[in-house]
């Protein structure tokens, strides 16, 4: 009969997404900052909850971190508190923008890893603070791969950024526009005149006239001194390592930070009291619901930054493993090293591997390093997990201008924002790069030739 309505029954396996579970998967993604905000706030609202001595005489956690099974989950409907927060899409920081466009641009491990120090020695106007040579030292590479890395730095936009003086920064500019000619060189050796408008003074150390000095002058204070200062930036912390990595006669030993296995118990007094059954009706009754119910919290909190301690563990342990002759040898024995081949490793979803290394950081002989610093080979996605191979946005980029019409032909601004909205940021001069690599002319010329073809 039509419009006939039946029930059916049927047999299937799915993931139900307990409060408690998506708790403990957000748990993961915490740093150790946040981790000690979160301890802090439980402990003012649980009376059950006590801070043990650090000895590990009382402590819960102590060896049995080792024991504690790592978490495992394959996600599938988390809640939106779960994603970045609103600001995220509004505000980017000059280290996200930078990072999405090596992430595509450089494919070498080895020069990554150094492009990600470079980019944590900028300062907040965008310019290079820090020291080549100590770097090459600490990477275990020459001096002149720290300079090339730079290099790499100063091809990303905003242009101008990671140069070392305001002479440079300009100088970067006036490249990318093409106007970087040799009496524009002297007038940058030349910025105290330009500061004091002494235009006689610069003419005669140019060699041009008046009129080719004003013009010059003219686009020489329409760049931007501080190309970083446009983009978000945040109050300088102090960063404490997650985990310690330390080389002994035995082999590699990977052990966790105190502030990243915070020491908590449960008081025995309020904890007994809590499991001792309650006459029926009264006060007495409903205080003691109230402590089961703060007993099931605690509990499961304990149980939880175990579980946390653990999977951190686990993934810091497999990445020293797989990254032990870059710790030994330098920066060119890095490997390269895929969210998907941890998570293989360790029989975890990717997401999972992804949340424990955000924001999370080791020490080792080297220095101190992000655990995503041990990564190469894939660009993030917006939402933070996964990621995109710089060859499968190649190939978008190609398939997107097959498919464009001659009246809707796509620049590289257009490109670029369709491939935000589909979850994949890349910078406009990253996909001018990509087009050119793939021998494809700009939309200009292409609507030309599309033209001269109807």
């Amino acid at each position: 009969m039509a419009g006939e309505l039946r029930l059916t029954q049927g047999l299937g396996q799915g993931m139900v997404m307990t409060p408690r579970l998506q708790q403990a998967i957000k748990l993961l993604r915490l740093s150790g900052v946040e981790l000690q905000a979160l301890v802090e706030r439980e402990l003012e609202s649980n009376p059950l909850l006590e801070r043990v001595g650090r000895d590990g005489s009382d402590a819960p956690g102590g060896a049995r971190f080792d024991d504690a099974p790592p978490v495992r989950t394959a996600d599938g409907g988390l809640d939106a508190a779960d994603g970045p927060g609103p600001a995220i899409a509004a505000a980017t920081s000059l280290r996200r923008h930078l990072e999405e466009q090596i992430g595509l641009d450089v494919a070498d491990p080895g020069e990554r890893l150094i492009c990600a120090w470079l980019i944590d020695s900028l300062d907040e106007a965008g310019y290079f603070a820090g020291d080549a040579g100590r770097i090459a030292r600490r990477l275990g590479c020459s001096p002149a791969r720290v300079e090339g890395a730079l290099a790499r730095l100063h091809a990303c936009e905003p242009v101008g950024v990671g140069a070392r003086d305001l002479r440079e920064c300009l100088a970067l500019q006036l490249a990318e526009r093409g106007q970087l000619d040799a009496p524009m060189e002297r007038l940058l050796d030349n910025l105290d005149l330009i500061a004091r408008r002494d235009l006689d003074a610069l003419a005669a150390r140019c060699g041009v006239d008046g009129e080719g000095v004003r013009e010059r002058v003219r686009r020489i204070r329409a760049l931007d001194p501080k190309p970083g200062a446009s983009f978000e930036t945040a109050p300088a912390q102090t960063v404490t390592p997650d985990v310690h990595a330390r080389r002994t006669r035995r082999g590699w030993t990977v052990t966790l930070d105190a502030e990243s296995a915070p020491q908590l118990a449960i008081d025995r007094r309020y904890g007994a009291l809590a499991r001792r059954a309650a006459p029926p009706g009264g006060r007495g009754a409903e205080d003691r619901a109230w402590l089961r119910e703060k007993l099931r919290s605690a509990d499961w909190l304990l149980r939880a930054l175990e579980q946390r301690a653990a999977t951190i563990l686990a993934v810091s342990r497999e990445l020293v493993r797989a990254q032990r002759e870059f710790l030994e040898r330098g920066v060119h024995c890095l490997r390269p090293l895929t969210l998907r081949d941890v998570a293989g490793r360790l029989d975890m979803h990717e997401s999972t591997v992804s949340r424990v290394t955000s924001d999370k950081f080791m020490s080792t002989p080297r220095g101190l390093f992000g655990l995503k610093d041990f990564f190469s080979g894939a660009l993030p996605a917006t939402g933070g997990d996964g990621g995109h191979a710089a060859e499968s946005v190649r190939h978008r980029i190609r398939e997107m201008i097959d498919a464009e019409p001659v009246s809707r032909v796509l620049s590289d601004d257009r490109i670029s924002v369709l491939l935000r909205e589909s979850g994949v940021v890349v910078a406009r001069r990253t996909i001018a790069k990509y087009r050119e690599s793939l021998n494809i002319p700009s939309s200009v010329q292409r609507r030309r030739l599309k033209s001269a073809r109807l």
